[in-house]
């Protein structure tokens, strides 16, 4: 089942939502503010998409300490776990395969 990670008021996650549902893609959402997320998820998911999992164009970035920013850099798992909202937006897992941020044309060639 494919799974659509974000917080439900985020623009590009709403596209990305409106896309799957056009598509009829079937999907569950998962708001990381509600519903939270585990050590386990964030640390596949950093193995997996490295560098790319971090928004550091981020309003919740741009507010951390230059210290936090080094810690993050090394590793961003705690950091992440206490400010969900650093996770690039959305992230789409497949089961299978896991992208962050939302394009058509990536969504159309994963989902063809």
């Amino acid at each position: 089942m494919n799974t659509l990670f974000g917080i439900k008021n985020c623009d590009t996650v709403k596209k990305a939502q409106t896309w799957l549902k056009q598509h009829e893609v079937a999907y569950t959402f998962h708001d990381f503010r509600i519903d939270g997320l585990t050590d386990t998820q964030v640390r596949g998911w950093h193995k997996e998409l490295g560098d790319a999992l971090l928004n550091r164009r981020s309003t919740t970035w741009k507010q951390l300490t230059d210290a936090q920013k080094a810690e993050a850099e090394a590793d961003p798992v705690a950091l992440i776990l206490a400010n969900p909202t650093l996770i690039k937006r959305p992230l789409l897992d497949t089961g299978t395969a896991r992208m962050v941020g939302f394009k058509q044309d990536q969504y159309a060639q994963l989902f063809r």
